[in-house]
């Protein structure tokens, strides 16, 4: 097992699928709650989030359970460890309900989503550092970085592309028909 200090990059696969997955994950999700229900769009947001439940089951459970036994691992766990890992469960289950909920409010995947990854590491910064207790080695470009993401919040925001304006259909022309 690699350690984090390790000067190896062999997880760097792995964050740019996570990268590329969590990029899509939006786009992906407002498809399919659009989809899902034409004629309950009220309820749509909370049906297309059943099936990211049944994913999130697949992928969630079934994977790692299949690993474990494939690894031949033990099944002693300890208790800070289970209910830190469904604190963290919940908070991301929770985080998917919200971008569920701001699709339903008419929130557009290019906004909700770039808001969600810009902001989302500011939260990170300041809940590790706190829990680190590393406030007074707060570095000077640390609070410039802080700044600039805040600023690209909201210049996504402020600049975000117009909706893009569908024309309605011609209505058919039916042409009377010939009795003979």
């Amino acid at each position: 097992m690699l350690s984090q200090t390790s000067s190896t990059t062999s997880w760097l696969p792995f964050v740019a699928l996570t990268i590329l997955m969590w990029g899509i994950y939006g786009i992906f999700l407002h498809k399919g709650q659009v989809a899902i229900s034409p004629t309950d769009p009220s309820n749509a947001g909370f049906k297309a989030f059943l099936f990211v439940g049944g994913a999130y089951f697949l992928i969630g459970v079934l994977a790692p359970l299949a690993m474990l036994l494939i690894r031949g691992a033990d099944w002693k766990m300890t208790g800070g460890g289970m209910t830190w890992s469904l604190v963290a469960g919940v908070a991301g289950a929770i985080g998917a309900f919200g971008v569920i909920m701001a699709f339903s409010s008419k929130g557009s995947p290019s906004v909700v989503m770039s808001l969600i990854f810009a902001g989302a590491p500011l939260v990170n910064a300041a809940v590790a550092i706190t829990l680190a207790k590393q406030w007074s080695q707060i570095q000077p470009l640390f609070v410039i970085g802080i700044l600039l993401a805040a600023i690209g919040g909201y210049m996504i925001v402020k600049f975000k592309p117009a909706p893009v304006a569908h024309p309605k259909p011609a209505a058919a022309q039916v042409e009377p028909t010939k009795h003979a």
